[in-house]
């Protein structure tokens, strides 16, 4: 067996022991899918985005105090604030995201794109490249780890060139 071999039997081995049951609850794939479909609808109200998300949230980001929509949220109610906050800030309609690849193991699924937007307050684009980790449980989002550059996001909130 070569290491290559080693590693797809392991990764094999911890998708099986993790995986939720079938009967309990939508797989990964079907919530994450709900999930993009959701966040692409722009008749999505923050409400509903966050209806994905588990009453409890692990939600990472970098925190930046001049990008008013990125910190930590804990709750169902934070992410639907996330989501407002978002909206209140920037362009309808001058942002977005595109997803170049998604890995599914078990729970666990990561997403690797570029997301878009335009400050309403400085009117500044920015663009970033973003990985994003999801874990779900019960048919939920439980887990929002995002990695960006939130450097270039709050460049694009600070006032001036």
């Amino acid at each position: 067996m070569t290491s290559t071999d080693a590693r797809v039997v392991t990764v094999a081995t911890v998708a099986t022991a993790e995986a939720p049951d079938a009967a309990e609850a939508p797989d990964t794939a079907a919530v994450v899918d709900a999930y993009l479909a959701t966040v692409a609808d722009p008749a999505a109200t923050p409400e509903r985005i966050a209806a994905h998300y588990g009453e409890r949230v692990d939600w990472m980001c970098a925190d930046n105090p001049a990008v008013p929509w990125l910190r930590p949220r804990a709750t169902r109610d934070d992410v639907a604030a996330h989501w407002r906050e978002l909206r209140e800030h920037t362009v309808a309609g001058a942002g977005g995201a595109s997803v170049d690849a998604l890995v599914i193991s078990g729970p666990e699924a990561v997403l690797t794109g570029q997301l878009w937007g335009t400050v309403r307050a400085t009117g500044k684009p920015f663009r970033s490249p973003f990985a994003l980790r999801f874990t779900v449980e019960g048919g939920e989002i439980v887990r929002h780890h995002v990695y960006e550059d939130s450097l270039a996001i709050a460049a694009a909130c600070a006032p001036g060139e």
